[in-house]
């Protein structure tokens, strides 16, 4: 591992600010300038307070709300960091409402998730997987948000990212089976009328365990993987057999 100085000078997420009131520093345009009007409802978690800047076409901001909320620092952060920093997970909801991008990267490629992984915010990082982030998504460094998280040995949102990364496995597999039902010519072969059933059912039934089971373990997920692997093999050894015309 890098020693922490090195970390330091090269910018990471969490060590660039110490606290929030280094974030809010930074966002202020000169000595004298006004803070970003956003910044402190973003901080406090002021749900409310934001909504009405955003939907209250009255309200001095709102024309300007977006363009306030997507003001980036030095190194590239918007308010959405702020709020990740914060482990505000409300705020993070309510913005995502607006269509921002959460997988916006930095300069140095630390998308929110890198954020909430270095400053151990568990139901920030909970919110933002249940939001569809990409939490395969690599800073500078070919790091994910996992290996950010044990960097700062931030253990629950290591465990809690592992967990995210064997539903995604899961999730990715039964996508892949599917598609050879539905996109034949990415198979390697023909697909019989009962394999293809045989497939369609087992993919329907895995999708189903998937959502009926949200607080599924780790070695659950991996073992429905296994059981679909097992369904699978045989039909696509079969289909990539020649078969040879009887004479």
């Amino acid at each position: 591992m890098e020693p922490e100085g090195t970390l330091e000078s090269e910018g990471s997420e969490k060590s660039l600010f110490s606290s929030q009131q280094d974030y809010e520093e930074s966002q202020e345009t000169d000595e004298t300038g006004p803070e970003n009007p956003l910044l402190q409802p973003a901080l406090t978690g002021d749900v409310e307070g934001l909504q009405k800047i955003f939907e209250d076409p009255e309200h001095p901001h709102h024309e300007h709300a977006m363009q306030l909320l997507l003001e980036e620092d030095i190194v590239g952060r918007n308010l959405l960091y702020a709020a990740c920093m914060a482990g505000k997970s409300d705020v993070i909801r309510a913005l995502a409402k607006y269509g921002v991008n959460l997988n916006e990267k930095t300069a140095r490629g630390y998308t929110l998730l890198h954020c909430a992984a270095a400053w151990g915010r568990l139901e920030t990082l909970k919110a933002l997987v249940e939001l569809d982030v990409d939490i395969e998504a690599l800073n500078f460094r070919g790091e994910k948000a996992r290996d950010v998280a044990a960097r700062y040995s931030q253990t629950e949102c290591v465990h809690f990212l592992d967990w995210a990364d064997a539903r995604l496995i899961l999730k990715k597999f039964i996508i892949k089976s599917s598609l050879i039902v539905t996109e034949p010519e990415k198979g390697p072969g023909k697909l019989l009328k009962d394999d293809k059933n045989t497939i369609l059912n087992a993919c329907r039934m895995k999708n189903e365990w998937l959502e009926t089971h949200p607080e599924a373990s780790i070695s659950e997920l991996f073992e429905q993987k296994q059981q679909l692997e097992e369904i699978m093999t045989p039909i696509l050894t079969k289909m990539s057999t020649p078969r040879f015309a009887i004479p």
